[in-house]
Parts: structure tokens; sequence; C-alpha cells
């Protein structure tokens, strides 16, 4: 592991970009971007348009080190090179931590939860990741209802595939997302934070990891978490919360970092200058820096 990326990760000032669509998102992800599904045909033509946008973000002057701490990046893009070179290798010369998304996707809603389907080929995704210099993984479920066995069902497969990733010397980012349109996402939001700081005080000394987690309804609910000795770092997920009231609720939660997707990017489209590029990426930038760093 990489003893100067573990302490940006840890204590830089900043936050972590998702740039990390997959399959099923990416053409709603280059439809937001300006670029029509019917303007292209295939699987081959559409990841060669998004790894075009994620091109074009990565080396824009806007995405530096000094704000962005770390990018979530999707395989496709780790096999990808930008400017010669390998697209974590791209980043690490940036001052930005690679990571990669390793889940295959959700399962059914069962439970009030949808787990994360079974990842069949981890150990060689794993083993690609330590070759492409990749610092550490993400992986999402997501929780709709407050149900117990649901959401101690979430956690327990996390920690179980996270404990995987940390023995292939890689820091899982666990990602049990709360849906932000549920009924009763506080009461979800405390069932979940006492299972994971279980799990946590069930870790030995050199396990590792980070959450990702919706931001709260009640501010502060994750204090515990963010303080706790085995969590590197907790981001939140922006959800599908435009960026204004991301930030606005991100601000009011102490230790709390954005790893924002949606919210990073929406102002960006392909048809924009580079001038116009440039400014939209940057402006979101700085108002999700000063959301993750400046608290209310």
């Amino acid at each position: 592991m990489n003893n100067q990326q573990f302490d940006k990760i840890k204590n830089g000032k900043g936050f972590i970009a998702a740039l990390d669509q997959s399959g099923g998102s990416t053409p709603k992800a280059l439809a937001g971007y300006g670029v029509p599904e019917g303007s292209y045909s295939g699987e081959d033509e559409m990841f060669d348009l998004v790894h075009q946008m994620r091109t074009r973000i990565i080396t824009s002057p806007a995405f530096d080190g000094d704000r962005i701490i770390g990018a979530i990046l999707f395989e496709q893009t780790m096999d990808r090179e930008i400017e010669g070179k390998y697209t974590a290798d791209y980043l690490a010369d940036k001052g930005v931590v690679p990571f990669l998304k390793v889940d295959k996707g959700l399962a059914e809603q069962e439970n009030g939860v949808q787990l994360m389907k079974p990842i069949h080929d981890l150990d060689a995704t794993l083993h690609r990741a330590n070759e492409r210099n990749i610092f550490g993984t993400k992986m999402r479920s997501v929780i709709h209802e407050p149900n117990e066995d649901g959401i101690k069902q979430v956690v327990e497969q996390q920690f179980q595939i996270g404990k995987q990733i940390i023995a292939a010397g890689l820091v899982p980012i666990i990602e049990p997302e709360v849906n932000i349109h549920s009924e009763n996402k506080e009461k979800c939001e405390e069932i979940l934070r006492d299972e994971i700081l279980n799990h946590l005080n069930n870790l030995s000394e050199d396990e590792n990891v980070m959450l990702k987690l919706t931001i709260p309804t009640k501010a502060n609910n994750y204090k515990e978490l963010i303080e706790h000795p085995r969590v590197v770092r907790v981001v939140a997920l922006s959800g599908g919360y435009s960026r204004d009231d991301a930030n606005e609720k991100l601000k009011e939660n102490v230790g709390l970092i954005a790893s924002f997707s949606r919210a990073l990017a929406a102002d960006l489209n392909a048809n924009q200058s580079e001038e116009e590029f440039d400014k939209a990426l940057k402006d979101a930038v700085d108002t999700i820096y000063d959301a993750s760093v400046n608290k209310k």
C-alpha cells in the first residue's frame, strides 16, 4: 500500500470524485452530458464516448489534486489510457488517489434492501487493480426500508467482501446507500450506523475501511463512525439531491466529505467549448470542496 496516498485520503483536504457509472447507468450519464442514446451504436462505441467524457474531466485543469483527493473509476476506465498512461497512473501524477468500482450491480429488492449481486471474478479483478496501481475499491448496496434483518444482511455482505479486498492489500469503500426517498430514512440510518459500528469493532488493527454513506437526515448521525480508529475516511454520496441541496446538507456534517457523481458532472456538456467546460467543472469543484472542508 502506498503510504503517501493513505495519508492523503485519511487527512487530505478535499473530496473524492465518483466517475464510475457502469454499463447500466452509462446511457443516462451520456444523455446528461448531451450525447443522446440514438447518436451511437453498440456498447463499444458507448464506452468510447464515456471514456472521452471522463478523459475530458480528468485532464481539465479544474480537476486537480489540491481539491480532489481521490477518484473512483469504472473497470474499463482502469484498463484504458489517458495521454499514454493508464488512468490510475495519470491520476496519481495529478495527486489524485485512484479507486475502482468492483461490484456487479444490485440484486432484486428483498427485506427492504438490495444486496449486491455475486462478484464472481473478484480475486482476478483485485489482482489487476494492484497491477494498475489502484489504491482502493468501492461497492454499493441500497437500503429502502428500516428492516433490521435486511440492513444486517447488507452490512454483513459488505464487510465480508471488504475483508477479501483488505487481504488483497487494497482499502475498500463500503457503500450501503440509504435511498433518499425512503419514508423512514432517519430510522434506516440509525439501524445502519449501529450495524456498521458492530462490524468496525470486530476488525483487527490492520484492517481499515472507508465508508460511503447517504448524507444523513439527522446531522452528525455518523460522528462515531467518522471518529472510529478503523475508518480511514467517511465520504458522502449525493444520492439524487441537486448539488446545492447536497452541499447544503453536507456542510452540517463535521468530518464528512463528498464523493459526488451526478452532482459533480451535472453542468458539463459535450457541446461546451473548452473554456465553458473548464469553468463549469471548476464551479462544481469549488462548491463541493467548500462543503467538504468548511463546515457550518
